[in-house]
Order: C-alpha cells, then sequence, then structure tokens
C-alpha cells in the first residue's frame, strides 16, 4: 500500500510522477538524455545503458525498475531477457563485452559506497575502451538508479509482478525513449498483497 495517495491504476515511478508532474518533468528528461538520446551518440549502446540501470536497480532490490529497464534491455537490438538475467545475477560472467563488465564493475561500486569508485577501477575500464563520456555517464545512470530507485520504493509505490506488463513497457521505451509515458496500467489480477 503506498504511503501516500497515489493512483491506484498506475504501478511504481509512473504513479508518483502523475502525483507531482513538474519533478517527473526533469526526471523523464534525465532519464531520456541518459538511457535513450545518448545511445545514439556514444558507442555505449541504449542497450547496455539500460542493462546499468537494470542492475543497479537489481542491487537495491527495487522490482519495478529491475523489471521496466530489463525489459527495456531485452527489446534492444542484441538484448535478451536471458542477457538481463546474466547480467543481474553477475556481470562478472554473462555474456556481455569487457567494457561494459568494467563499466558495471564502476556502477555495482557507485551503488555501494561511490567513494570506493578508485582511480584503478576507472583505470581497467579505460583499458578496455570506455571513454571519458561513457564513464561519466555510467557513474551518473548509477547515481540516477539510486535515487529513481529509493522513490519508487520509498513510497512503497504498487510493483505487479506480472511480466506481460513489464514487456510491453519495455517495448515502448526502448522505441520511444522516456519523454512520453507508456502509461501502464496495474494487472487487476497481480498486484502484490
Amino acid at each position: 500500500m503506498p504511503h501516500i495517495d497515489l493512483s491506484p491504476e498506475l504501478p511504481g515511478i509512473s504513479a508518483a510522477f502523475a502525483f507531482r508532474p513538474e519533478t517527473a518533468a526533469p526526471m523523464r528528461e534525465l532519464a531520456h538524455i541518459l538511457l535513450f538520446e545518448s545511445g545514439q551518440t556514444t558507442s555505449l549502446s541504449s542497450r547496455d545503458r539500460e542493462l546499468i540501470a537494470a542492475y543497479v536497480s537489481s542491487l537495491n532490490n527495487c522490482h519495478f525498475c529491475q523489471q521496466s529497464h530489463g525489459a527495456a534491455a531485452a527489446h534492444h537490438r542484441e538484448g535478451s531477457e536471458e542477457l538481463v538475467g546474466a547480467v543481474c545475477a553477475d556481470p562478472r560472467t554473462a555474456n556481455i563485452s569487457p567494457k561494459l563488465r568494467a563499466l558495471l564493475a564502476i556502477a555495482g561500486r557507485v551503488q555501494a559506497d561511490a567513494k570506493t569508485v578508485t582511480s584503478a577501477i576507472v583505470e581497467a575500464a579505460r583499458a578496455e575502451g570506455a571513454t571519458d563520456l561513457e564513464i561519466h555517464d555510467t557513474v551518473l545512470i548509477a547515481a540516477a538508479f539510486c535515487m529513481y530507485n529509493r522513490y519508487v520504493d520509498g513510497l512503497a509505490t504498487l510493483q505487479p509482478h506480472d511480466p506481460s506488463m513489464y514487456a510491453e513497457m519495455g517495448k515502448h521505451l526502448a522505441g520511444h525513449g522516456y519523454r512520453s509515458s507508456s502509461k501502464p496500467r496495474m494487472p487487476s489480477a497481480d498486484v502484490p498483497a
């Protein structure tokens, strides 16, 4: 049960965004730039950026964000549910590039304690081909998703467990980004207690 009066028809962050649209706008824009738009202008794809968001969300145990961004990653080119599951379980053994593995190590450090991001871990990412922009964006995605995850969970938003809802949301996000809402609706029979 949400801690404040949120729409019972909207799950996760969608309900929080509907509650306060004036704060939703810049939060949507940040997600759009980091996860959708930037992936078109750098060598770090939108799929990889979504994987970073899903991984950080899994570390934060935020079901809604892990599932929605995992679904978006799965809908991007060369994405799949199996890949998302492998990355969230253990990026060290997932079938990903060494560069993405190194960037996920940075993201994991940002999630746990950002002060543990050392020069050595950054240099390890550079040695795998990561650019300053990719390192910057990895840190910002990880930091932003700690905020988004805490926003979703701190308000106790409703987080359904219906995979089809997340698949539809992921398809929308992968195709259109974050500036407009996919308006996910709460499945009638799958609301967690």
